[in-house]
């Protein structure tokens, strides 16, 4: 109606997403949502990217179009850190291969760098890092080379990290965080 919109206060949130829970607006299903774990007065605001149903950890959510555009953006590269529980032994080579790089459906996709956290008798710990994003990526990449996730949990967005948030919990990000994360887009 020619009436300017006020623009809403910026919010910036850190979540411990639960598995079971979706990253995203609207869910015809009705399933649970993380902007459902945000307090009742937050402003509406959106994940910054997404976890698969089955994956937990750290998501951000904020209503900073901006600020989200880089963090998920291939161009800008913010480091994401997983922690991934995988069948089997993992092997050296395979590691490597990890970081040399596969071949995906859309392209070209490796770890910015994966290590053995510690082993299991069935299973192996690793941490891995990546800076690009794609769609179930992790998961993608460790069955190219013949390994089931068991567990996936992201730990940090950028300099942002997880620490020691339970489940299902929701903090406010402090100053030094955003502006820690507006650097790392503006390296990017």
């Amino acid at each position: 109606d020619g009436e300017a919109l006020k623009r809403p206060k910026p919010v910036y949130f850190a979540v411990n997403k639960p598995i079971g829970v979706v990253c995203t607006a609207r869910d015809p299903a009705g399933r649970p949502r993380v902007t459902d774990l945000l307090p009742p007065n937050a402003p509406r605001a959106f994940c910054v990217g997404r976890l698969d149903l089955a994956t937990e950890g750290l998501i951000l959510v904020t209503n900073d179009g901006e600020l989200a555009n880089g963090l998920t953006h291939p161009r800008h590269g913010v480091e994401k850190i997983y922690h991934v529980q995988v069948a089997g032994q993992m092997e050296p080579d395979v590691l490597a291969q990890l970081h040399r790089g596969i071949h995906l459906a859309e392209g070209f996709a490796h770890a910015k760098h994966v290590r053995i956290k510690s082993r299991r008798k069935r299973s192996t710990i690793l941490e891995m890092v990546l800076d690009e994003g794609r769609n179930r990526e992790v998961r993608r990449l460790l069955a190219r080379v013949g390994h089931k996730v068991q567990r996936l949990k992201r730990i940090a967005v950028g300099p942002v990290r997880l620490g020691d948030m339970p489940v299902g919990a929701v903090r406010l990000l402090t100053i030094r965080e955003i502006e820690s994360l507006q650097k790392a887009v503006a390296r990017g």
